[in-house]
C-alpha cells in the first residue's frame, strides 16, 4: 500500500519523542500529538524523507489498510486512538 496523497495523518496525529529538525523538545517530546510536523511541505510531503535526520520512528510507520482506512479522517481517528492507547500518561 502507498501513502494517500496529501494525507500526512501520521505526521500530525501521533506524538514523536525523537528529535525533529526545527521542532523544540519539550518534556521529552519533539512533536506533540495533533500538531503538524514542521517538516511537512505545502503538499503534505516530508521534507526530510530518506535523510539521516528523519526520526527512525517515522520510517517505521508504514501505510496499511488498518491504519489509513479509506480517508485521511479515518487515518487521523485511528492514529489518535493509538496515541491514547499507547500513551504512558493518564487521559486528561
Amino acid at each position: 500500500m502507498e501513502c494517500r496523497p496529501r494525507c500526512a495523518a501520521c505526521c500530525i496525529a501521533p506524538s514523536i519523542s525523537s528529535p525533529i529538525p526545527g521542532m523544540p523538545m519539550v518534556n521529552g517530546i519533539s512533536k506533540p500529538a495533533g500538531v503538524r510536523c514542521v517538516q511537512l511541505d505545502d503538499q503534505d510531503r516530508c521534507k526530510i524523507f530518506g535523510r539521516p535526520e528523519r526520526p527512525a520512528v517515522c520510517g517505521s510507520l508504514q501505510p496499511s489498510e488498518l491504519m489509513c482506512g479509506e480517508s485521511r479522517e479515518q487515518a487521523m481517528r485511528w492514529l489518535g486512538w493509538m496515541e491514547e492507547q499507547t500513551s504512558p500518561l493518564p487521559p486528561a
